[in-house]
């Protein structure tokens, strides 16, 4: 089953060229302009792996991902921009983005780093299922 992303750039012609790039990856792609209709969009349902703009009007990058941890803590986030700054980077790492990538955006090493996320948001997902499980046991004296 292809890994199922979510883009999220103000940028029309940018995401309609990397929507075509990844698809012709395999991934499954879904695209959206500002981090308001994202947030709404992963209220919804999940993705193995969200790539973030850090520069976009209304709601900025860190923004975003501090809405979307709080909605989604296990959420796989790759912060992507052309604005980049150390210090913006090491921030939104604190914050719990998975990785940051300067545009333009190497395919190789962004479709990996999607597949590295994806198998984190995996193990971090069965990590809390066997703790659920552990700790049902547990209230039963089990």
């Amino acid at each position: 089953m292809p890994e199922n992303i979510l883009l999220i750039d103000d940028e029309k012609d940018f995401l309609d060229v990397m929507t075509e790039r990844m698809e012709a990856r395999g991934f499954e792609v879904s695209t959206s302009m500002s981090a308001k209709e994202a947030l709404g969009m992963i209220k919804k349902g999940a993705y193995d792996a969200i790539i973030l703009d850090l520069q976009m009007p209304g709601m900025d990058g860190i923004e975003a991902l501090k809405a979307i941890k709080d909605i989604q803590p296990e959420a796989q986030i790759i912060l992507l921009t052309g604005h980049a700054t150390v210090e913006k980077g090491v921030e939104a790492i604190k914050l719990g983005a998975t990785d940051f990538i300067e545009k333009p955006a190497d395919l190789e090493t962004l479709s990996r780093k999607i597949k590295n996320a994806h198998a984190e948001k995996i193990m971090i997902v069965e990590k809390k299922e066997k703790e659920a499980v552990i700790d049902a046991l547990k209230r039963f004296g089990m």
